[in-house]
């Protein structure tokens, strides 16, 4: 494809005078600031484009990578090798993918640009004004076509990886998954109804959002049975508890109880009824976990991660990402053999497993790498979680052939989602924390740097 993208960009610039190519080019270079500070003015109108460019540091860094791109697609020559600059192309409508940008706000942005340069040309070149115009337009249209070839096919893929992580989500025993979660909904109703038997005011009563069943409910539930009613009613059932019935409850005298917490049992029974209906509905399916662990293996981190995002950016909450790598576990292959390699690594999967909250994931990314994606979690929650797992490890013994044990250690990168729509850089900065614990020495916690 970027062969065939490029001989049709070679054939479109040489379509034009080398007199129009240089003005053009010229000009790209001498204006690319005020081309990027026009896109982003008029795009910034839209309220969809707000969402995606108001964060500072990607406003920051797209300002920069607009510049850039204004003066490279403008400024390319017949003779020039096109295919590195059309594979550039593919990999910004990969991006745009993966951060969910609408098409229409791409298309609107090149029109954008396109009435920018009009302007200019007219200012300052209007003899040549209509050949440039033309070759302008053309220009970013073929920039844009090769833009969507990328996006296409990365959105495919993200549908169906998405598709597979939602039926990948109901492949659990469903019947060990069931119970679990109902009886973690009817634990925190009977936690509520005994904190307020002994004083809601020295007790305050947790949010069922912030509970065991509510975080698996609004990171993991909601999934597995994506646009069923009864999900919704739930997830609509938590915020009415949380919002109206709780503080109803705490802010009642001890004469008028009974109604609040007459409302707070039919609500819990009704989800109760909406949960195992939802269960119900679904069949078990297979599916594939990584084989040794049972963990999340990475196919599915993209879907996970990208879910987190659009959530912490719709309900300005935070998450935090752990990557963990056990420390020289070559040394452990090569003197235990594979056989004693499998077994800690096993071990510790269900370590780390017995550590997380019910909305949590764990993935067991490839080798001796784990890595933890805490919801509802900032950066201090995510060092505390970070350090006490790193102290269990170290005061753990670790099973090996022949009744042998030995002590293991772990490094462990955080970091801690920081606005950015982009997942790759919250994978970026949890690596480069990972590899900074690694090289001060292993077995200790390293916090992601603030990238500018």
């Amino acid at each position: 494809m970027p062969s065939f993208y490029a001989n049709q960009w070679r054939r479109l610039l040489s379509s034009f005078s080398p007199q129009i190519r240089c003005l053009v080019a010229e000009m790209a270079q001498a204006h690319n600031q005020a081309l990027a500070e026009h896109f982003y003015s008029a795009m910034l109108e839209d309220e969809a484009a707000v969402g995606l460019l108001s964060h500072e540091q990607v406003h920051a860094r797209l300002m920069g990578s607009m510049r850039q791109w204004i003066a490279q697609v403008l400024s390319a020559q017949p003779e020039d090798d096109l295919e590195p600059l059309v594979q550039h192309q593919v990999k910004i409508g990969e991006i745009h993918a993966r951060v969910d940008v609408p098409v229409h706000l791409v298309l609107r942005g090149a029109r954008r640009l396109k009435d920018g340069w009009h302007h200019l040309l007219a200012q300052h070149h209007p003899e040549q004004q209509t050949l440039a115009s033309q070759m302008v337009a053309a220009v970013i249209d073929h920039a844009m076509e090769a833009m969507s070839q990328g996006y296409a096919v990365s959105r495919d893929s993200n549908s169906r990886t998405k598709e597979a992580y939602r039926l990948f989500s109901v492949t659990q025993n469903l019947t060990t998954v069931r119970e679990q979660r109902r009886a973690e909904l009817l634990a925190w109703e009977n936690q509520c109804l005994y904190l307020h038997a002994l004083g809601a005011e020295s007790q305050p009563l947790s949010s069922l959002a912030s509970s065991n069943f509510g975080l698996w409910f609004r990171h993991k539930g909601a999934d597995m049975f994506q646009g069923a009613p009864a999900a919704q009613s739930i997830l609509d059932a938590i915020e009415r508890i949380d919002q109206e019935l709780l503080p109803a409850l705490m802010g009642a005298k001890s004469g008028e109880v009974a109604q609040p917490l007459l409302q707070l049992h039919e609500q819990v029974r009704h989800m109760a009824m909406n949960l195992e209906a939802l269960f119900t509905q679904n069949s078990e399916l297979d599916a594939g976990r990584d084989v040794l662990t049972q963990l999340l293996n990475r196919k599915f981190l993209p879907v996970v991660l990208s879910k987190e995002v659009s959530y912490a950016r719709k309900s300005a909450a935070a998450f935090s990402v752990l990557t963990i790598d056990i420390d020289f576990f070559k040394q452990i292959n090569d003197q235990h053999g594979h056989e004693g390699g499998d077994m800690v690594l096993q071990q510790m999967a269900a370590l780390l497993s017995h550590n997380i909250r019910g909305g949590d994931y764990l993935f067991r990314l490839g080798g001796e790498e784990f890595l933890m994606v805490l919801v509802d979690t900032g950066s201090e929650g995510a060092q505390r979680v970070a350090e006490k797992l790193r102290k269990q490890v170290e005061q753990a013994r670790f099973q090996l052939p022949r009744n042998q044990t030995q002590g293991v250690t772990i490094s462990v990168g955080v970091a801690t989602f920081d606005g950015h729509p982009d997942y790759q850089r919250i994978l970026r900065q949890s690596d480069a924390a990972l590899y900074r614990a690694k090289t001060a020495g292993r077995n200790c916690v390293q916090v992601a740097e603030l990238e500018g």
